[in-house]
């Protein structure tokens, strides 16, 4: 069983620059109302260190890349907790829709034996966060392809 939370946005903007915002960690505090801050290497194994706003002011929270396509995948998941307990999956895609189009597909998934009680706690408040982070990007590409 899992915690899955999926956006998928068609975006006036061209690839290069839906991929451009996604990589540009540094703005993330500009536009990006989820991961207020947010920094890493973008290399397969390397952590990105993340300011998440959950409840109350944002809160670290350090990932580890799983994935890097240029401009195309960008994935990470959490430190697994002890015995199964939770771990996650987030990932950010592109396509190519031609005429200065792109798909873009936000996905998270939480699975675990505290994933329940984790859903219970903060599922509506990752599911605004996760929605604003993929509009946020939709609304950033679209403004700086204007």
């Amino acid at each position: 069983m899992s915690f899955t939370i999926e956006h998928v946005l068609e975006v006036d903007a061209p690839p290069a620059t839906v991929w451009q915002v996604i990589t540009d960690l540094a703005s993330y505090g500009e536009w990006n109302p989820f991961v207020r801050s947010c920094e890493s290497s973008l290399q397969p194994g390397d952590p990105i260190k993340m300011k998440v706003k959950l409840l109350g002011p944002p809160q670290p929270q350090e990932e580890v890349i799983l994935e890097h396509v240029e401009g195309k995948t960008l994935a990470y998941r959490m430190k697994p907790f002890p015995l199964g307990a939770l771990s996650s999956r987030r990932s950010h895609e592109i396509e190519d829709l031609g005429n200065g189009r792109t798909r873009y597909r936000s996905h998270f998934q939480l699975q675990g034996w505290m994933m329940p009680l984790v859903r219970g706690l903060l599922g509506g408040r990752m599911q605004a966060g996760f929605t604003g982070m993929s509009e946020g990007i939709k609304s950033r590409a679209e403004q700086l392809a204007a």
